[in-house]
């Protein structure tokens, strides 16, 4: 099965059903961005902390694997250069969609997160990663990427999931319960075939190691300078014993003492 292939289907199907992930940020929402009233999320409820972000104004930024016409948007009408990519045309027609409706400038490339090959070294200031890497088997070539195209002093800011929550059945927690089923690292192929995938039409999700998420960032280059963590917002019975998500804000730096 070709993965990207598969879960680029199922984000198109995610657009048309206007799924949260893909609905758009509003007019109003991008004029109060525009008077320096803004916030975005890389997880599920809490605004990435104001003092993770440099000054905005003309600032490159690159929106990795995060079409939707949500984050990238914002971040232009704060004053930044934007770019988004993505692997979804229906998420990237998001973005052009709020950027012709509210007047912005974004410029949208349609590819990998794993292959940024398009960008020059040392292209962009910030690099703004919502939850996605579920989305691929091995995500240290998405850390490798980010790590050469970023400037140096720029940063890398992240949202993934907490691995913990790949270990439960899901279907038992809609009945109240939950209870350990999988292992860590997780593949949804190793426990669905193929055809019952392509089936469900569901996307494929990896649940990677806080080694692989962590560790692999440092293992790129990176400096871990921040770390929240996140919940769905208490509308799963997850959230009563542990945070599922996980974002930290990693710096491109020639010396350690320039944190």
């Amino acid at each position: 099965m070709e993965i990207i292939d598969h879960n680029k289907k199922s984000w198109e199907e995610k657009v048309k059903q206007k799924s949260r992930w893909t609905v758009p940020v509003s007019s109003e929402e991008i004029d109060r961005a525009r008077a320096g009233d803004w916030s975005i999320v890389v997880t599920a409820e809490k605004a990435v902390p104001k003092e993770w972000f440099p000054e905005l104004e003309g600032k490159k930024v690159l929106c990795l694997a995060s079409g939707g016409g949500q984050q990238g948007p914002i971040l232009a009408a704060a004053g930044a250069d934007v770019t988004v990519l993505d692997f979804s045309e229906a998420q990237l027609a998001q973005d052009s969609f709020v950027a012709q409706r509210d007047g912005l400038t974004i410029h949208t490339v349609l590819g990998s997160m794993t292959d940024l090959s398009m960008f020059d070294n040392e292209s962009f200031d910030l690099i703004i990663h919502p939850v996605s890497n579920v989305f691929v088997p091995d995500i240290q070539p998405v850390w490798q990427e980010a790590f050469r195209v970023l400037k140096n002093g720029g940063s890398l800011i992240s949202g993934f999931m907490n691995p913990v929550f790949y270990l439960f059945d899901w279907e038992l927690e809609e009945k109240g319960m939950l209870q350990v089923k999988y292992s860590i690292p997780y593949s949804e192929l190793d426990y669905s075939s193929p055809e019952e995938v392509a089936q469900n039409g569901y996307s494929l999700e990896f649940g990677h190691t806080l080694e692989q998420q962590i560790q692999g960032q440092v293992h790129a280059g990176f400096v871990i300078a921040g770390l929240y963590e996140d919940t769905f917002g208490g509308e799963r019975l997850i959230d009563r014993h542990i945070s599922s998500f996980i974002s930290t804000r990693a710096m491109k730096l020639r010396s350690l003492a320039s944190l």
